[in-house]
């Protein structure tokens, strides 16, 4: 049975009259039964009336980014290329939006918190970006927090992470570039949606604009395989993130394809850092040349973790990628100016950041199945080379 708003005034204390205060928003409630009725609404999943909250939400001028760390240039990008989607300027029919940026912090109780500001801001539409926290009690209070928001008419985007409902593992679409240096790969073009059970997945669905995390990963392994290496060391991200998941697995997918290295020894070459920054990097380097000595070639959760990762081999004498190969990920604006140059995977941020906030303005068709995965591409510099003789 449904819950109505008789059951949250009667969880909350208050009369139903109050309860519907607090969620239009437009009159005065104390703090406390303000909270009292929020914290009712959560915790019966109270969905409100759709057909108003829709036509509140669709009236407001407010659209939502959230971000793990806005300091960071992998989210910096995509944000900046959501809102330069916001100027109407090409396209008079969409009225302006007012963006704000919400920096998680990669906390996950702070993106809850957030969705709730902006659900009481009746948001037009929220982008989230950046891994999911892999935690089940986590994952279903997102799932009703967005539930709520687009039964109320708030347009839900995920961009740089997975579906809600992602697919069975094998079944995303892969496709592992060529070797060698690229030029900025489009992005594949979206089919227009059509009918009427396209026009109801765009109102009230869970868009995504996902990344092959796990394809470019396989891609930038193959290719250290192909230049001879076989004591590969990964230094991954945090252990709670499905982009370090889905990066790790594809490494280890290559790496057993081609044989070269077992459960235990892959174990042992691989350090969860427990961050995408250069500090961890730093220190998980340190701790994999004391595990395996022998390592001649380094993968990174991202690119600025393999600043950290080159700055821990020259303060241990060593060169790069004369002596350790060592490849990033995401292909940030730093990368091609690092000393080397630094091997990684493309991802196009920017085009994945637009379609994102198209999809949020409902100025393009949702994707069949309401996601759609962008392309990587493999982009070789001269940090990675064949390892030197008798390694």
């Amino acid at each position: 049975m449904a819950v109505t708003l008789a059951d949250v005034a009667a969880r909350a204390g208050v009369s139903s009259a109050t309860v519907s205060r607090v969620l239009s928003g437009g009159y005065p409630v104390a703090g406390a039964t303000r909270s009292r009725v929020l914290r009712a609404v959560a915790e019966l999943e109270y969905v409100v009336d759709g057909p108003a909250s829709a036509l509140a939400a669709a009236s407001s001028d407010l659209l939502g980014i959230l971000v793990n760390d806005i300091a960071d240039p992998f989210f910096g990008i995509i944000a900046g290329a959501v809102q330069s989607e916001l100027d109407s300027g090409a396209d008079a029919s969409v009225p302006h939006k007012l963006a704000v940026v919400c920096n998680t912090g990669g906390s996950p109780e702070r993106e809850l918190t957030y969705l709730t500001l902006l659900q009481r801001q009746r948001a037009a539409a929220i982008v989230l970006t950046g891994g999911a926290v892999e935690d089940p009690a986590h994952r279903a209070s997102l799932a009703a927090r967005l539930r709520r928001l687009t039964a109320g008419g708030t347009r839900i985007v995920l961009c740089g992470r997975p579906p809600l409902d992602p697919p069975e593992p094998g079944t995303e679409a892969a496709a592992v570039p060529e070797a060698g240096p690229v030029a900025e790969p489009a992005v594949r073009p979206v089919p227009a949606a059509r009918g009427r059970g396209a026009r109801r997945l765009a109102r009230g669905a869970v868009l995504t604009v996902a990344f092959d995390n796990r394809g470019g990963a396989h891609a930038l392994t193959e290719h250290l395989l192909t230049l001879g290496h076989r004591h590969i060391g990964y230094i991954a991200g945090p252990s709670e993130r499905t982009t370090t998941r889905h990066r790790l697995a594809g490494h280890l997918a290559a790496l057993a394809a081609h044989g070269a290295a077992g459960p235990d020894r892959a174990e042992r070459l691989t350090v969860h850092a427990g961050g995408y920054d250069r500090s961890c990097g730093y220190r998980g380097t340190v701790e994999l040349l004391c595990r395996a000595p022998e390592t001649t070639a380094v993968l990174a959760a991202n690119d600025t973790v393999a600043l950290g990762v080159c700055a821990a081999l020259r303060d241990a004498g060593l060169r790069v990628p004369q002596d350790v190969s060592v490849a990033g990920f995401d292909d940030l604006p730093f990368s091609a100016d690092a000393a080397p140059g630094l091997t990684t995977v493309r991802l196009p941020l920017q085009e994945a950041g637009a379609r994102a906030g198209q999809l949020a303005l409902g100025t393009r068709p949702a994707p069949p199945g309401g996601t759609t995965t962008v392309p990587h591409a493999l982009v070789v510099r001269t940090s990675t080379a064949p390892p030197r003789a008798g390694a």
